[in-house]
């Protein structure tokens, strides 16, 4: 089954307890991100203090709720200019309470080589989430299996990641 409209924001709003995702990708196209990533390689920064968003607003209200949102990202150095970009997000949804982790396998084997990116959540329910080559999504679709082996991917990406701003304060500066 695919999800868009409603049926999409209510996985993404609804759960209960923890939504998850994995990350592959060195580069997703996000219809609307082609002029802040556009500031952002010209030099324009957000300050991590001050910035505030719905996202992030949202973000502190599922805190506030006991509820978890979080990531790990699959990366590679050197980063792509759009995972700079997006590092810099990361810092500031890191603040408002998104969990988000990083696996780097610059030096080592990727423990989760071919697993897609997906949504888990409250780890019943898996949405796999579909990109083109060039990192364009072409469809979210409810997974319909036993969610077991994502749960365990999702161990597996937790154990070998690490916090974000841990990351990025250890010599791996984007």
């Amino acid at each position: 089954m695919l999800l868009d409209g409603e049926a999409w924001t209510s996985r993404v709003q609804g759960f209960t307890r923890e939504a998850w995702r994995l990350e592959t990708l060195p580069v997703y196209r996000v219809p609307g991100e082609d002029g802040d990533i556009r500031d952002f390689m010209a030099g324009r920064r957000l300050d991590p203090e001050s910035y505030s968003s719905a996202y992030t607003e949202g973000l502190r209200r599922i805190k506030s709720a006991g509820k978890s949102k979080g990531r790990v990202h699959i990366v590679r150095r050197p980063l792509t200019d759009y995972l700079r970009f997006e590092f810099m997000y990361y810092d500031v949804h890191a603040r408002a309470g998104d969990d988000i982790r990083i696996l780097d396998v610059t030096d080592r084997p990727n423990p989760l080589d071919g697993v897609q990116d997906f949504w888990l959540f409250d780890r019943s329910e898996v949405v796999l989430m579909n990109y083109d080559a060039d990192g364009t999504q072409t469809s979210r679709e409810l997974y319909d299996g036993d969610p077991a082996p994502y749960v365990e991917y999702q161990r597996i990406a937790l154990m070998e990641s690490m916090p974000f701003r841990e990351y990025v304060n250890g010599g791996h500066r984007a």
